[in-house]
Formats: structure tokens, C-alpha cells, sequence
């Protein structure tokens, strides 16, 4: 991968993850400007007239609505081949993407097959799961569960994965990442290691991964998928990240 420095002296470099996003979008913004005594100021979409340097009708705050989490049973193929690069610097990916597939063993009715998005703003990919998806639990049966992430648990959600995982200690669950989130916070690694010590299968994901992810989970309309140059470096570099944190 471009620009990669050794670990010793990576925490410069790889420190720039997904906080180049944010930075990136508050240099994109605008700055606001106040109108000057007798200009006209912009008032939803609208020009209002500017009284003693104030709005003489001030507009009623609109609350906007939270961003929802989405599921379906196959994804958009641009959304894949964005979201789900594994590249060192996730500039602009601010979602996260999890495809699932449960079996629940015999007599249960079949596999659990889709995928969950959502947009870090509510509730999380991971929560959601087991709000939406899999919302009971029944002891008697085998419940085994694979996920496909666009990106690796954050801190909360792999402390509460690892309670529901001592709690319901029929259910295993293997978790294979195209990235690792934020993997040189202190927070994080610990978050990993806890999910790790209840029981969960931890991988990043490799490239036959991807064509296995993009085969089952997008709308594909039946077209091959092609590898970027860098997967299996990225992989590799992903991978050993992960084995340092877990060792």
C-alpha cells in the first residue's frame, strides 16, 4: 500500500484512517456569512428581510429526521466495491455494511441470508443485527453465524457482541473484516480482544472473500468480479495488524 511506514513510526501515517473524513468534510464546508445591516439574508431557500441586522420573521427549527438502518437481501454493487475496499485510509466510507448468513440447524427453517447498512449516526450494523434479524433466542438450538464487515466492530459494539455472546452460549459467531476500524486506539484493540476471549472468530477478510461476498450479497447481474491490484497486500498488512492486537 502507498505511503506505509513501519510500525514503529506508522501512528503519523495511519492516524489519518477514518478522521480524514471528517476533517475532509469540515474543510468542505462553507463558511456562513452574516449579512450586513440592510442585505437580505437567506432564509430556507428564501430572501427575508433584515431588520437591525435580524431576521424579522425568524424560521421555526426543522428537526431532521436520523439516518435509518437499512436491510435487504442483496446490495448495490457500486456500494460493494466502495465500501468494502480495503484500503489503509477509509476517506468517505462512513457506513458500515455487514452481510450475514445464519443457521440455525435443522428443522429451523432454512439459512438466514442478507445484509444490514447503517450510517454511524443511530444505531450500529451490529446491534441492529440482533434487533432486526436474530431478536430471539432459543437454547435449544445451534445457532452459527458468519458476517461479512465492511469495516471491524468499533469499541462499544465489540463489548456488547461479547455480552451477547456469554450470554447465548449456543450461538458462535465468526466476524471477517475488509478493514480494521481505528486499530491503533488503545480502546479498540481491548474491544477485539474481549469479543476474541467470548468466543468469536475474528479474520479479515481475504480476497477470495470478496468474490465469495459479491457473488452471494450483490446485485451482481451475473458479471464477474475483478480483485483491485492491492487486495492481497492490503489483506496481509490488515492481518497482521489484527494478529499484533490479539496476540
Amino acid at each position: 500500500m502507498a505511503d506505509r511506514k513501519s510500525s514503529s513510526s506508522g501512528g503519523a501515517s495511519s492516524r489519518l484512517t477514518v478522521r480524514r473524513k471528517d476533517r475532509a468534510e469540515n474543510e468542505a464546508k462553507k463558511e456562513e456569512k452574516t449579512p450586513k445591516e440592510g442585505e437580505k439574508a437567506e432564509v430556507n431557500g428564501t430572501n427575508a428581510p433584515v431588520e437591525n441586522g435580524e431576521n424579522s420573521e425568524k424560521p421555526e427549527p426543522m428537526e431532521l429526521p436520523p439516518f435509518e438502518i437499512i436491510t435487504g437481501d442483496r446490495m448495490d454493487p457500486f456500494f460493494f466495491k466502495f465500501q468494502f475496499k480495503n484500503v489503509e485510509y477509509s476517506s468517505g466510507r462512513n457506513k458500515t455494511f455487514l452481510c450475514y448468513l445464519v443457521d440455525q440447524g435443522p428443522g429451523s427453517g432454512g439459512l438466514l441470508r442478507g445484509f444490514i447498512e447503517d450510517e454511524h449516526v443511530s444505531g450500529h450494523a451490529e446491534e441492529a443485527f440482533f434487533q432486526q434479524v436474530l431478536p430471539d433466542y432459543d437454547p435449544a438450538l445451534k445457532y452459527t453465524v458468519t458476517w461479512y464487515m465492511s469495516s471491524s466492530p468499533c469499541a462499544a459494539c465489540a463489548v456488547k457482541l461479547a455480552e451477547i455472546l456469554k450470554a447465548r452460549k449456543s450461538l458462535h459467531l465468526s466476524v471477517y473484516s475488509a478493514r480494521l476500524f481505528e486499530w491503533e486506539e488503545p480502546e479498540i484493540g481491548a474491544g477485539l480482544k474481549a469479543l476474541a476471549a467470548a468466543g468469536c472468530k475474528l479474520r479479515v477478510m481475504k480476497p477470495l472473500d470478496f468474490t465469495y461476498t459479491w457473488d452471494t450479497f450483490v446485485e451482481n447481474d451475473e458479471q464477474t468480479f475483478t480483485l483491485w491490484e492491492d487486495c492481497q497486500e492490503n489483506y496481509e498488512y490488515y492481518q497482521d495488524k489484527l494478529a499484533e492486537i490479539l496476540q
